[in-house]
């Protein structure tokens, strides 16, 4: 036996004795006591089906690149709802990798969780694994609620579970247990939620309104709709035992049906669904929940529907309702309650790196805050993708008419603090000054710039264009962009620079982008305004905090 084989053969019994595991060919068993389970993955060896039965009846399938020997990262899956009982595993693919599982009241890594090199700082990140689009936000009993597309296996997308956060504030969020998993149906794909205060769907026995996710179940031959309840603030769901409550495949000939997003209809007195279906999105409405009926369908959106409804310039007497797509185009129109008749757009309020944003519902001062899916990598880490800033949305008036404007909520303000503030500079005065500022690993920058001999200026870091501004073509970095005033020579910007990525708000938001953070390598010049002969008429420079504690 050499040392290496030695050393493998130690740790293994060593984990069998502390673990609480048995073991043969293919699977082990584990007395649960601890709160979590690790694992190591390693993206040199293929995925293979890992099967988790409790107490000898299936509980969960999925996939995992499991590490026979080496892990590039561990992952986990909190077990703390198990103590007590035998959880067995079977895993189909290199079942060295099964020795390697143990259990602990920690995470492998714990003692640097939040503090990692390519943490974002304020914005959300999952503790391990791969999110995507927010699902079910809702305003509960003080608490908001984040959920979200997860694979707690891996940082690349598979196993679709509904992770979750809470926040008392938006902006400062814990992570809990997941919220829904795979079932018979599928894996849990996007959805929304809604509180039944009215107990319509009768799941409210002992006088604790229900909170109900709808979702989508995804299996290889098609999408259906789902409803689940929790009685203890989302903290646990049971599904409903009718699922599906929407089964549309036979309808659309598509197997894209999906992203359920629900709301109460007041005037009608029913509950409206948003549903995405084949090429736009579809009208369904139900009474309890639980029996829908299709009403209409809206083409021309893909994936992840809301509709809303917004007063122009603040006027409750003057409103227009919202529908818009993940990809952050919307219509402004009319709707009745079963039909939206749109009467204007498309048009385009974000883009980037955002994708399949979502409102909360029941928002207890009447704002629509949104939040949407950063699609951002961050290198090294065991997580990929993450939030961006909550944002609020509103309808102005504008010289085009009415239009949606984003920008972050004044919740954010807590988190920076003004370090430095200029007037009047010119673009190498204004270069010099923020000479010191070209590494930080947070920071919010705000300016106003003014063109003279240039038909395009804009702002760099380290070589990446943080805004490129052609007046020529009337474009900001690449979109068509026409300023209130289409003969101003002036842009402001508000610019939020986090570790791994940059969340740009133009002109008060009246439009909006995200992108990764990425240093060009060979370039040493930092912060950068340039164009020929402008002016920085104001530029402020604010530090961060971080959101984790």
């Amino acid at each position: 036996m050499n040392l290496q084989t030695f050393k493998t053969a130690t740790t293994c019994v060593l984990m069998l004795l502390l673990g609480g595991l048995s073991s043969k060919a293919g699977e082990i068993e584990i007395n649960i006591s601890k709160r979590y389970l690790n694992f190591p993955v390693s993206h040199e060896v293929d995925r293979a089906e890992m099967v988790f039965q409790v107490d000898g009846k299936p509980d969960l399938s999925v996939v995992i690149r499991l590490a026979p020997d080496q892990a590039d990262y561990w992952v986990f899956k909190d077990v703390s709802d198990l103590k007590g009982k035998t959880l067995k595993i079977t895993y189909r693919g290199n079942d060295a990798g099964l020795a390697r599982i143990y259990q602990a009241d920690t995470l492998t890594g714990q003692d640097s969780l939040y503090r990692e090199r390519n943490r974002p700082q304020f914005h959300f990140t999952t503790r391990r694994g791969w999110i995507n689009d927010p699902n079910g936000l809702v305003y509960h009993d003080g608490q908001y609620h984040l959920f979200y597309q997860h694979n707690p296996y891996e940082r690349e997308w598979q196993n679709m579970h509904w992770g979750h956060a809470v926040s008392d504030d938006l902006i400062h969020w814990q992570e809990l247990p997941d919220a829904l998993y795979p079932d018979e149906l599928g894996t849990m794909f996007s959805g929304s939620a809604v509180i039944d205060y009215d107990n319509t769907a009768g799941f409210n026995t002992g006088g604790t309104p229900a909170m109900v996710a709808a979702y989508t179940a995804d299996s290889p031959d098609k999408q259906v709709q789902g409803i689940a309840y929790s009685l203890d603030n989302g903290r646990t769901f049971t599904k409903y035992e009718g699922n599906p409550v929407i089964d549309s495949k036979h309808i659309w000939n598509s197997k894209d049906t999906r992203d359920p997003k629900v709301f109460w209809y007041e005037p009608g007195s029913h509950w409206v669904m948003a549903l995405n279906e084949r090429d736009g999105h579809s009208i369904y409405t139900s009474a309890n929940l639980k029996d829908w009926k299709y009403e209409s369908h809206v083409t021309g959106f893909w994936e992840c529907p809301e509709l809303f409804e917004l007063p122009i310039d603040g006027n409750p007497e003057n409103t227009k309702w919202v529908m818009y797509g993940a990809s952050g185009t919307y219509m402004l129109g009319a709707f009745d309650g079963k039909v939206f008749t749109p009467e204007a757009g498309k048009y385009q309020y974000t883009t980037g790196s955002i994708y399949a944003a979502q409102t909360f519902t029941n928002m207890p001062d009447g704002r629509r805050v949104q939040v949407g899916w950063g699609r951002i990598s961050h290198a090294g880490m065991p997580f990929n993708g993450m939030m961006l800033l909550p944002t609020e949305l509103t309808l102005r008036t504008t010289k085009d008419g009415p239009r949606l404007f984003n920008v972050p909520i004044k919740e954010t303000e807590q988190l920076f603090s003004a370090v430095r503030r200029w007037e009047s500079r010119t673009s190498d005065q204004a270069n010099e000054l923020l000479d010191e500022f070209d590494r930080a690993d947070g920071l919010r920058i705000k300016t106003t710039f003014k063109l003279s001999h240039a038909t395009n200026a804009g702002f760099n870091l380290f070589g990446q264009r943080i805004i490129d501004y052609d007046l020529n073509s009337n474009t900001v970095n690449g979109t068509f962009y026409s300023p209130e005033d289409p003969t101003s020579m002036e842009i402001s910007a508000d610019i939020y620079i986090d570790r791994t990525s940059i969340e740009v708000f133009i002109d008060g938001g009246a439009f909006s982008y995200s992108m990764e953070r990425k240093p060009h390598a060979d370039n040493q010049e930092g912060f950068h305004f340039w164009g020929n002969n402008i002016e920085v008429k104001n530029l402020e420079v604010f530090s961060a905090q971080s959101i984790w504690k």
